[in-house]
């Protein structure tokens, strides 16, 4: 399994190359706001762990091992950021939310949240009862 730090590499060259069609250093390292030699460096190490095949000046392809892991990072964060706009997480909190604990929780977890946002948007009532009880917290807080 890769690192937390191979992952959001993982994830952003699987983005770009399904927005842009491919993904050059420069392109990585500006999306994740690191220097393009850092960027070097890991995509060197991902080619070696078979994620993806990298020629220098030439560019990089995701193997299919790579557009697999790339795929389902991409799948983790995005139901993340549901499951938190689902029960109430201010939208500005909800980015950096997510990539906070997005490599801290085990794919079980993962699991048991797509799970509960599934129930969610199946049982659209219940978002309602969700936000009448956060609306009575924050009134009681509030209040104290």
């Amino acid at each position: 399994m890769p690192t937390p730090s191979m992952e959001d590499y993982i994830e952003q060259i699987y983005l770009l190359i399904s927005n842009k069609g491919y993904a050059r250093v420069s392109d990585i390292a500006e999306a994740l706001e690191v220097h393009p030699s850092s960027v070097t460096k890991m995509v060197q190490k991902l080619d070696r762990e078979s994620y993806l095949h990298y020629e220098r000046y030439r560019g990089l392809v995701l193997t299919a091992k790579g557009k697999k892991i790339g795929k389902r990072l991409v799948d983790r964060h995005d139901l993340l950021e549901r499951f938190l706009m689902i029960i109430g997480v201010d939208e500005d909190n909800i980015y950096a939310d997510v990539e906070g604990i997005e490599h801290h929780l085990s794919w079980n977890s993962i699991d048991r949240i797509g799970d509960l946002v599934q129930y969610f948007e199946e049982y659209p009532e219940r978002i309602t009862e969700l936000k009448l009880i956060q609306e009575k917290n924050e009134e009681e807080t509030a209040s104290q």
